[in-house]
């Protein structure tokens, strides 16, 4: 799946799973938490592609998240994709193929995804604030660069960087004081989630089950069959699937925000 559909799916999946605690369970957030929530988790859903490295000195090719802070986060894909590589090889068994990239190994996994949600939240509770920024900073910049695809090719990283820079300050000058924010690390972890499902339904699959052995292989690659698995690109996952998911977004959004809108201007219904 590309970049743009996998930041949809973590907005789409946060502001939907926003809308039911606010139903169902009565839990409410104010705007600021909700819209901090969705950055977080459509950067989320794009950061495991951080094992698709490109050409750091070409300032080129990567994934989405590669691109987005130019060649310092191609530098950084570059690392993760040589340690994804790494573990791919000290953790294969016989059946295992060679491979010459680590991309969809470790970082499509479910411990991976476990990591990074725990991580982040102790970040936040360790630092507090500071932490805070640092993550926002990172995570806007890859919600920017995969919901706003086109613009964020055209401005180009810096103006990419500046954004981020200017909407994580923005936010850490306007968040409460206290430590904690442990809606940021469930955020990142769904966002790493909701990717790890969004590769599930292509041809290629993800190694979900690792590190679990199966037939003498332990990164077995978990997918739908080729006749009905998406297509990466195609037009059924770039107008039909984003197209759902948009309207998804949309609806969960207006859910929420509407009846705070309509109890500011007293109207009943």
């Amino acid at each position: 799946m590309m970049g743009p559909s996998h930041a949809l799916s973590g907005a789409a999946v946060w502001l939907t799973g926003s809308w039911a605690l606010d139903q169902f369970a009565d839990y409410h957030q104010t705007p600021l938490a909700l819209a901090v929530g969705t950055a977080v988790c459509a950067g989320g859903a794009l950061f495991p592609d951080l094992d698709l490295s490109g050409k750091v000195t070409r300032n080129q090719g990567g994934a989405t998240v590669a691109r987005t802070f130019g060649v310092f986060s191609l530098f950084v894909a570059e690392v993760m994709e040589k340690i994804s590589l790494g573990v791919y090889y000290a953790t294969k068994l016989s059946k295992d193929p060679r491979r010459n990239n680590g991309h969809r190994t470790l970082t499509h996994t479910i411990p991976f995804t476990v990591l990074v949600g725990w991580g982040t939240t102790a970040l936040c509770a360790h630092y507090g604030k500071w932490a805070v920024v640092g993550i926002l900073f990172f995570m806007i910049g890859l919600a920017l660069r995969g919901l706003f695809d086109e613009w964020a090719e055209r401005a180009g990283w810096v103006v990419v960087t500046l954004v981020s820079a200017a909407a994580a300050w923005f936010t850490f000058a306007n968040l409460p004081g206290d430590r904690g924010y442990p809606m940021i690390g469930l955020a990142m972890g769904v966002g790493c989630f909701v990717h790890i499902l969004g590769d599930m339904i292509t041809r290629a699959g993800v190694p979900i089950l690792w590190p679990i052995p199966i037939r003498r292989r332990m990164w077995t690659m978990v997918g739908l069959p080729n006749k009905i698995a998406l297509r990466t690109g195609s037009k059924a996952e770039t107008v039909v699937l984003r197209a759902a998911l948009t309207v998804l977004a949309v609806l969960a959004a207006v859910g929420l925000v509407a009846p705070s809108v309509l109890q500011r201007f007293d109207i009943q219904v």
